[in-house]
């Protein structure tokens, strides 16, 4: 069989360019409601039970075709539809996660210079620090009372009447920062956030412009100063997902890493029918900063929720139950890939990129020169991801993250294959990942879905 890159535009028929298009459209609805991990788990918990699953713990006994959901304190999700055959057989894991590269608040973070008050920032995963200065930006997340009581925050957004910014230096008094490395001319602590510039006038606080904030805050959400130090407040660009180019073949948006295998991951799994292994959708977060506190893929959420399942189910809540299990599944992690950008070929080796709109992108190993952090799923895996892709029609083809010796990523691959879980990196080819505003092609978030799903099916 020969082995092709093929563009999924080139053959498309009208009812494949339908389905591509209207697949699309409840991508983008999940982007602009999911701008925070939290949003998404709660996005994630509407569309579960609407799909007519129920929490796993609402269950005291399992059978097949139930179908349940677990939540990781806000910020992980978990949907299972129980299979036909014993969990102790393996069950069917497709792994991403919903964290984003972004700006988080500091406890401290509100001050104000010169008669403007400002937020104070630092950066949460790989960003290009320049990037984040001069664009709209919204604030979402929740900040917690002492009294227990979560307020929820999200301003700024577009259609909004308010946003924010982060000022950049005129290029008329620029020479001296334009000729810094692009790393260090915008400084990590310098990424401060315009909020406000006009005092608070019938106080006689000397920090007026601060203090009219606070008085602003307090009367829309009823929070005081301290308030924000038991806060998780995100900094994210304010514009939502659109349609882009002329053919409007392409999705620009800000958290296409990872959410743009996330939906498909979830949406394929609430769309399963009941499968021969259980079909496990799990969504983790602090991926960006390597996957770790309770939350995230080295926490022990996976294995909780497994073993909740298996006492359900009859089979036995115990070690060696749970390292059967985990021995005999396989697992897609899905995750982005960098697609060829032609201008910046240089980075690239040509033979081994992620293609936009060629259908979702495979990777035996991810990992940094000398595949450093990288799992290298082994090739029996490859071959049984193949066949099932193959037979269900999806498109797909394999990929680098550009070459050899230029850089590279990771995934939780690692984190779940060290559980014993068989494991393959896969997902969509991106351009500018980790921007404000990245770009996917709708035919490969579309090919993912297949793809999750015909992995989801299989026998």
């Amino acid at each position: 069989m020969k082995y092709e890159v093929k563009n999924g535009w080139t053959e498309a028929g009208e009812e494949l360019k339908k389905a591509v298009y209207d697949f699309s459209v409840g991508y983008m609805d999940f982007l602009n409601k999911g701008k925070t991990e939290r949003e998404c788990v709660d996005t994630a918990v509407t569309l579960a039970e609407a799909a007519g699953f129920k929490p796993l713990a609402d269950f005291d006994a399992l059978k097949a075709g139930d179908r349940v959901y677990a939540v990781n304190k806000h910020k992980g999700f978990a949907a299972m539809v129980i299979g036909k055959r014993p969990l102790t057989e393996g069950i069917s894991i497709v792994g991403s996660h919903i964290d984003s590269p972004r700006l988080d608040l500091k406890q401290n973070p509100l001050y104000e210079a010169d008669e403007m008050a400002f937020l104070k920032t630092h950066y949460y995963g790989g960003i290009k620090k320049y990037q984040w200065t001069a664009i709209p930006l919204a604030i979402h997340g929740v900040i917690v009372k002492q009294n227990g009581e979560t307020v929820k925050i999200a301003m700024g957004d577009e259609g909004d009447d308010i946003t924010f910014v982060i000022t950049d230096l005129l290029p008329h008094l620029g020479n001296s920062q334009m000729s810094k490395p692009a790393h260090s001319f915008i400084e990590g602590e310098n990424l401060n956030v315009l909020v406000g510039s006009m005092p608070l006038g019938y106080t006689e606080d000397d920090k007026k412009f601060k203090a009219n904030v606070l008085k602003l805050l307090e009367d829309k959400y009823g929070i005081d100063e301290e308030d924000f130090t038991s806060a998780e407040l995100e900094i994210v660009p304010a514009f939502k997902a659109k349609d882009l180019g002329f053919d409007r073949s392409m999705i620009g948006a800000y958290g296409h890493d990872d959410r743009v295998c996330s939906y498909p991951n979830l949406r394929a799994l609430l769309d399963a029918e009941t499968p021969e292994y259980t079909a496990l959708c799990l969504l983790t977060d602090k991926e960006e900063v390597g996957s770790m506190g309770n939350t995230g893929a080295k926490s022990r959420f996976l294995q909780l929720v497994i073993l909740e399942m298996l006492a359900r189910a009859g089979e036995g809540a115990d070690a060696l139950s749970l390292d059967r299990c985990l021995d005999r599944s396989l697992c897609l992690s899905a995750d982005v890939s960098a697609a060829f950008d032609p201008n910046f070929a240089s980075v690239y080796e040509k033979n081994n990129s992620g293609r936009m709109n060629c259908g979702i992108a495979v990777s035996k190993y991810t990992g940094s020169r000398g595949k450093g952090g990288s799992n290298d799923a082994p090739a029996e895996l490859m071959a049984k991801v193949r066949k099932i892709f193959n037979e269900a029609g999806v498109l797909w083809h394999t990929a680098e993250l550009g070459k050899v010796d230029e850089g590279g990523g990771g995934t939780i691959a690692q984190y779940v294959a060290d559980l014993g879980v068989d494991t393959i990196d896969c997902g969509v080819p991106m351009l500018s990942m980790h921007s404000p505003f990245e770009v996917a092609g709708k035919m490969d978030v579309y090919q993912s879905y297949k793809a999750f799903g015909a992995f989801f099916a299989r026998r």
